[in-house]
């Protein structure tokens, strides 16, 4: 799975996820980060991915090579926790 927008290193996702919980507390209108799986996977699971929930995430996008990967916290499709 992958993340909107395309960040080239997890640290550039943590900050855009830090920077969406700071804005939604502080009742601001973010830029939030969400999950997506372009074409499902190998085993014929659908490309919808979890509304809640964890997931697994890597980027960047291909054809660049990945270079990173995260575990995500996802509540409503949007990003709120990256370990």
């Amino acid at each position: 799975m992958y993340v909107s927008p395309n960040f080239k290193t997890k640290k550039a996702l943590k900050e855009a996820v830090f920077a969406y919980n700071a804005a939604v507390m502080l009742g601001k209108v973010a830029k939030d980060v969400t999950v997506y799986q372009p074409n499902g996977d190998l085993y014929g699971n659908s490309a919808n991915p979890p509304k809640n929930g964890k997931a697994c995430v890597e980027g960047p996008h291909y054809p660049a090579p990945h270079s990173w990967y995260a575990e995500v916290t996802i509540s409503n499709g949007v990003v709120t926790k990256v370990k």
